[in-house]
């Protein structure tokens, strides 16, 4: 049984890389100094801009986003989630991916998106991630994190894909980590009560890191970056501002929990 603190962090990212890096090892400072060892970026920690623009820099980025999990982790000595940059797929197209760094810089596991977030909404907002991402093409790790707990990454969109989190708790996730740029429009509705639903369903923490505010033309994120325990109770929001949610994980209550509710026992994959 293992009792420890997880921050998601929540970040207002731009176009510049190093003002984004700044501000994401404030709170990566800010998050071990309340004591936290597991600590979640969200998706587009080092980057929110243009596609040209995130096209042309992405080996760039990428480079910076790896070493900079590296150093952080190392740095704060803690577990550090990458939420989602932009690494080079082909002349056009990038990998939207998420990398888990252990507090001596070791790569844990990473995971390349799958599902792409391609949506016309009414507020006037057109998304075509596939006109730049490469949808990756295996699925989600859950990673043995020494000390801690069993990991499962994912990333923002994938969260209305109740399949992945299913396939992440049958292969033993304590924590599922949804980093994310929720969009605004849909966040108000959909964005807590997706992730308590995925948290429920499968009696798992969720850990959900997240964009918040304006960050160029009309794009705007919800913010609320969030940490749920497996009865889906949210332990800590970070509201619309930069800053931290910090919350206990205990494997401890997530057996009791899964023992009072044993629905992961009850199911019937060979009619489904």
């Amino acid at each position: 049984m293992a009792s420890f603190l997880a921050a998601a962090l929540q970040l207002s990212s731009t176009p510049d890389a190093a003002a984004n890096l700044a501000q994401a090892e404030e709170l990566i400072d800010l998050a071990a100094r309340r004591g936290a060892e597991l600590v979640g970026l969200p998706e587009n920690f080092i980057f929110l801009g243009a596609e040209e623009q995130k096209l042309q820099q992405a080996a760039s980025l990428a480079e910076q986003a790896s070493r900079f999990l590296v150093t952080m982790a190392r740095r704060y000595q803690v577990t550090l989630l990458g939420g989602g940059f932009p690494v080079p797929a082909g002349e056009a197209a990038t990998f939207n991916r998420a990398e888990l760094v252990g507090p001596d810089g070791q790569l844990l596991g990473r995971y390349d998106k799958v599902h792409l977030f391609d949506v016309d909404l009414p507020d006037g907002n057109t998304y075509t991630e596939s006109s730049t991402v490469q949808a990756g093409d295996i699925a989600p790790p859950v990673v043995e994190v020494p000390g801690l707990c069993r990991v499962g990454l994912s990333i923002c969109y994938d969260v209305r894909f109740p399949e992945l989190y299913r396939h992440l708790a049958g292969a033993g996730a304590e924590l599922i980590t949804v980093p994310a740029a929720f969009t605004a429009f849909t966040g108000k509705d959909h964005w807590q009560v997706l992730l308590q639903a995925r948290a429920i369903e499968n009696t798992a923490y969720v850990l959900a890191p997240a964009q918040t505010g304006l960050h160029y033309g009309r794009r705007q994120s919800h913010g609320h970056a969030l940490v749920i325990d497996p009865w889906g109770t949210v332990l800590a929001d970070a509201g619309v501002a930069t800053g931290v949610a910090v919350a206990p994980i205990d494997t401890g209550h997530l057996q009791r929990v899964r023992a009072q509710m044993p629905s992961l026992r009850h199911r019937h994959p060979s009619l489904f």
